[in-house]
């Protein structure tokens, strides 16, 4: 077919099931917010498509935007999939996940700051005690310590979909290390440069702002008396899949990106490396994870880490984002349970529902979940970016029998989760449009004030009929854009 003929994408095969799907409503039922869209899709010859595609890749290659992908033998490092169709939510759909991220980040923080200190959630039998002690991401060194402005986590990337009747849920929360954000931000700079039409015609709400309020996050946690505080990101090194984010955003943010061979401690201050001598640290946004961050105080073993971190911590003299500890709030066992946190601490209904999930941990729930494999997804509390996990009616019946070996080795470490259809948005393969599923991850900050940038990483799961939208396994990201009306 000739390239210069108009792209006209055929929708006869394209897939409308029980799925929410982004761009229809239902057979030849275009959803109003995308219809200029296909409009302009539409109207391209093929070739010009193609052109853009390629300069899209091309920007991600020139930039170093890669991930990587564990135990594949033809190599690790893969330039990060992109589609070039936008996902789009309204203003009306918006302003309900930013009251739900807000309302959620607000209590998880109170919730945190309670069971290193009085503990009256687990006094009062709402959150299990032997739930939160028994995570391996619960810090006894946080007992009693006072963190700056009673901030646990003010970096939060919460995933959520879109159930069949269009309303988002949350999925899962990410209060460790949280990452993605560089590619939502270069998914934008790159949709911007080559489809500029698109955005004299949507009025879109602009996310290019993020760096500069994590920014002014991070420089309203600094300890008391830093007025003028210096401000580093401590990254693993090169090695580490997110080497190309943690560059990105010191770059974007004008400080310093370190290692830990890069900080030293001395009587409890943190201070740089230069080459003009040490320079104190006040604040630090980590990318490294607790076990890792401090061989005197957690793994003796590491290599990444500050030694003697945690006591400058400790003594209030550096303020490090997010806090230790709070990975006990991401657990996915303790994820059933934030409904609950809500109303204990505000007093209010969650306005983003959770997923309903089975704690494998609790006896009958656990006979529930396993003789229900193949209707199920099961994951370990502890495991992310899509690994740990099985989707039960794409399993064999042998996987199937050794997940329920685990299980019943360790309860505690299986959650499980109905299998649902989330929400699929169409996705350009070849001359035509392809349905996929996807979930969207905003990015929530917390200092002074919730600050959320109106958009997020849209993360597609690529392989046809795939629920896993992890680019670690095989999933792409899209723009997401947030419309003004």
């Amino acid at each position: 077919m000739d390239n210069l003929e108009p792209l006209r994408p055929n929708l006869d095969d394209y897939l409308l099931d029980n799925a929410y799907d982004e761009m229809f409503a239902g057979p030849d039922q275009l959803r109003g917010t995308y219809e200029v869209l296909m409009e302009q899709f539409s109207a391209l010859p093929r070739a010009e498509v193609e052109r853009r595609k390629q300069a899209a890749d091309l920007s991600f290659l020139n930039q170093g935007i890669t991930f990587t992908v564990y135990g594949r033998d033809e190599g690790t490092e893969k330039i990060f999939p992109y589609d070039l169709l936008p996902r789009m939510i309204t203003s009306t759909e918006w302003a309900t996940v930013e009251k739900g991220l807000t309302q959620r980040i607000t209590a998880l923080n109170l919730f945190l700051k309670d069971i290193y200190t009085e503990g009256r959630i687990l006094k009062e039998g709402v959150v299990p005690r032997e739930l939160v002690y028994s995570c391996k991401q619960f810090r006894r060194h946080m007992i009693g310590l006072q963190v700056p402005r009673n901030v646990y986590i003010a970096v939060v990337g919460t995933d959520l979909i879109r159930l069949e009747n269009g309303e988002f849920v949350v999925l899962e929360d990410n209060l460790r290390v949280p990452s993605g954000v560089s590619y939502m931000l270069t998914n934008r700079r790159v949709m911007k440069r080559i489809f500029p039409q698109m955005f004299r015609k949507y009025n879109v709400r602009p996310i290019e702002q993020y760096t500069q309020l994590l920014l002014g996050t991070l420089r309203s946690l600094a300890p008391e008396g830093r007025p003028e505080p210096n401000i580093v990101l401590l990254s693993p090194g090169v090695f580490n899949s997110a080497y190309y984010e943690h560059a990105y955003l010191a770059r974007q943010m004008g400080i310093e990106l370190v290692e830990g061979r890069d900080l030293v401690t001395h009587d409890n201050v943190v201070y740089m490396r230069t080459t003009s001598g040490l320079r104190r640290v006040d604040v630090i946004y980590r990318r490294v994870d607790d076990d890792f961050i401090d061989p005197m105080s957690f793994r003796g073993d590491s290599m990444l880490g500050v030694a003697g971190l945690f006591n400058a911590y400790r003594a209030g003299n550096v303020t490090l984002a997010n806090a230790f500890g709070t990975g006990v709030a991401d657990d996915k066992a303790l994820y059933a349970y934030v409904p609950a946190i809500i109303k204990y601490y505000l007093s209010e209904e969650p306005v983003l529902k959770n997923v309903e999930t089975y704690l494998c941990a609790r006896p009958i729930e656990r006979q529930h979940v396993l003789a229900n494999l193949d209707k199920m997804v099961v994951k370990a509390v502890g495991e992310s970016g899509g690994y740990g996990m099985l989707i039960g009616p794409q399993s064999t019946a042998a996987q199937r029998e050794e997940f329920a070996r685990k299980i019943e080795a360790d309860p505690r470490n299986y959650i499980a989760q109905p299998t649902i259809q989330f929400s699929r948005a169409p996705c350009l393969f070849g001359n035509g449009f392809e349905p996929r599923h996807v979930d969207l991850r905003p990015y929530v900050l917390y200092g002074d004030k919730v600050s959320i940038v109106p958009g997020g990483l849209t993360r597609v799961a690529l392989k046809k009929g795939s629920l896993v939208v992890n680019s670690s396994q095989g999933g792409g990201s899209k723009d997401t854009w947030v419309l003004s009306q």
